[in-house]
């Protein structure tokens, strides 16, 4: 049982009147039952959550928490969903799916309308599979001692590094498929529609999130000394996201090699977000740091297996004045308190809370765990030594990889800003907005 107490905050903004109210969320619930939605462990205003599986009849998105009035259309999300597609060293599954999205609920005449924004995405691959991956008990397939029989396309011989062994012992299963459906990178697909919807909230702010590939099976990217205006879509013209068109080719021989040998490879990404205001995130409490609500929503994405914000681990070999980013004045600059660091060492945030400066964080993705030349296992039917399993995959998606980091980080970004200036319509988080960066400009020589 779940008991929610609803605690509403009045924020006040410089002048002393009421600009926000806002719910803050207590989650008391019995020892017996401490469950909560995954979202909720990361967010505290939207709430999201995907549901489907790889090959089955479709995957869906839902998004609840987004403000009312919002303009809101469906190629908005099905442009971030084809860049997530894209990348030299992807599989076949690729050329099969296009993916695009039917809205549910939500969203009418083109504005959000306050309610949870439901979007459907359909696989086309599902034809393929429907006796695989029949929700219903396939004639016969009931054994006599009501043990299921294993299907067709059955995962006995379990991959080193992926979900399959740990997932098929924790949930029962004989089959491993039961497990690697629902792991399958694929699901990102439903998290990139929701994150999209984040993306155009944030950007009714000026708020802009990209990435770049800055490192792809041991070999470097060179960082541009000026990076574009529109990062994304200089990534996006290589078909690796990257930035360095030397590299890039250097990566596609590597790629075509590792392809010849059945193997696969793993990479850096970086994501900025630019244009944020000082003040989101907190350091009042560690769930409310804002640093570490970003880490814990990149590592979740498949396959992740570190990030860094800022310098990240160089800060550790570096003294104190080698790190600490210097503040001086710089008038008329609301967003960042009408100061400016001279270098942005810390990414953007100190102490949980963003700092005004572009947040700038580096996401590492190991290699796919699915190879051609498959690894040494356990056949679990069998408890022999065996080949692994070799599913159709990528050789690397590590270009995708930074699309979805790019999504998850606007969950938490999009959160965050509500969390800091509410608002059940975006006429009120507005009002709400402009009036801290009122306050913000009257602070420091103001």
């Amino acid at each position: 049982m779940l008991f929610v107490l609803r605690e509403v905050a009045t924020v006040r903004q410089g002048d002393g009147r009421p600009s926000l109210t806002r719910p803050r969320d207590q989650l008391l619930s019995e020892a017996s039952n401490p469950k909560c939605t995954d979202s909720e462990q990361l967010l505290s205003i939207l709430r999201f959550t995907t549901a489907g599986e790889s090959h089955g009849p479709a995957l869906v998105s839902i998004l609840e928490g987004m403000p009312a009035g919002l303009p809101l259309v469906a190629d908005d999300v099905n442009v971030e969903l084809a860049r997530r597609q894209q990348g030299y060293g992807r599989g076949r599954r690729m050329q099969i799916e296009k993916d695009a999205i039917e809205f549910l609920s939500g969203v009418r005449g083109g504005e959000t309308i306050g309610s949870p924004i439901a979007m459907l995405m359909h696989n086309r691959d599902w034809k393929n599979w429907q006796e695989i991956m029949n929700p219903a008990a396939n004639e016969g397939e009931l054994a006599t001692a009501g043990e299921p029989a294993l299907r067709k396309r059955a995962v006995t011989r379990v991959r080193p590094g992926h979900a399959d062994l740990s997932g098929l012992l924790k949930y029962a299963r004989a089959d491993a498929r039961d497990i690697l459906e629902r792991a399958s990178a694929r699901e990102t697909t439903a998290r990139v529609a929701a994150a999209a919807v984040c993306k155009r909230f944030l950007r009714e702010f000026g708020v802009i999130i990209g990435s770049h590939v800055t490192h792809l099976g041991g070999i470097d990217a060179r960082r541009p000394d000026v990076m574009p205006n529109d990062i994304n879509a200089a990534a996006d013209a290589s078909p690796l996201r990257t930035l360095d068109a030397e590299a890039e080719r250097a990566m596609i021989a590597k790629i075509d090699v590792v392809k010849r040998e059945g193997n696969t490879l793993g990479g850096i990404c970086e994501v900025i977000c630019a244009g944020l205001p000082v003040g989101l995130g907190s350091h009042v409490s560690w769930d409310r740091k804002l640093d570490g609500r970003l880490a814990a929503a990149m590592m979740s994405v498949p396959a992740v297996k570190a990030v860094e914000i800022g310098l990240g681990f160089e800060m550790a070999r570096r003294t104190g004045a080698e790190v600490h980013d210097e503040i001086e004045p710089h008038p008329n600059a609301p967003l960042t308190g009408n100061v400016r660091r001279r270098t942005n060492r810390a990414g953007g945030l100190e102490g949980g809370i963003t700092t005004g400066e572009p947040l700038v964080l580096h996401v590492g993705m190991k290699p796919i765990s699915t190879l051609m030349r498959p690894l040494a296992t356990v056949d679990v039917a069998t408890g022999e030594s065996a080949a692994a399993v070799a599913e159709r995959s990528d050789v690397t998606a590590v270009p995708a990889m930074g699309v979805i980091a790019e999504g998850m980080a606007a969950l938490v970004l999009a959160d965050a800003f509500l969390e800091k200036f509410g608002g059940d319509s975006l006429v009120e988080t507005r009002r709400n907005y402009d009036g801290y960066l009122s306050y913000l400009q009257s602070r420091i020589g103001g």
